[in-house]
């Protein structure tokens, strides 16, 4: 090798100390996106790590009411509709009682509520694979209903619904029990 030459990178990591994935920041648009929107999952679930079912119950930020275990609920129903209802077509019931996903059932725990986040992820996967960024589906319901969406305009949004959801997330697990960042 020549002093001239550039040396070869050693492989870049795939995952932070935290296990969460790094996003990609170069490359194609549709692993870039794919890689945003998991790595946003990926934070959320670890803001509810280590938690027990009342302490993901605590409406940590008074005066809101909002909780950990409602954000999780909610980004279940956010999954259902956007990827089932918006983009497949599908006639997909609510996850949950009340169709936002904050109320929280004296019987649901946390457990069990990423257990249903979790398989809302797949079955959005699922409907998306060997799918194009172009395609389309409706928004159905509220001011916009019936107007078209790209399964690119559904991506870009759900990062940006992530990364707001997950700014209240950091505040919530702080004033829980301290933790801080991510």
């Amino acid at each position: 090798m020549t002093a001239d030459a550039p040396r070869p990178l050693p492989d870049a990591p795939r995952t932070l100390p935290d296990g969460r994935p790094i996003p990609l920041m170069t490359g194609a648009e549709r692993p870039m996106l794919e890689s945003w929107l998991d790595f946003h999952r990926a934070t959320l679930a670890l803001k509810c790590s280590g938690l027990d079912d009342a302490q993901a119950r605590t409406a940590s930020a008074e005066p809101s009411a909002l909780t950990l275990l409602g954000l999780v609920q909610h980004l279940a129903e956010v999954e259902r509709n956007w990827f089932q209802r918006v983009f497949a077509g599908l006639d997909a019931p609510p996850v949950y009682e009340d169709e936002t996903g904050y109320a929280l059932d004296p019987g649901r725990g946390l457990g069990e509520a990423l257990d249903v986040w979790r398989r809302e992820i797949a079955r959005g996967r699922e409907l998306c694979a060997g799918r194009s960024l172009d395609d389309t589906g409706r928004i159905t319901g509220g001011p916009m209903d019936g107007v078209e969406v790209s399964l690119r305009r559904v991506l870009v949004h759900l990062v940006e619904e992530y990364a707001r959801h997950n700014g209240h997330a950091d505040i919530l697990r702080e004033r829980i029990d301290g933790v801080t960042g991510a």
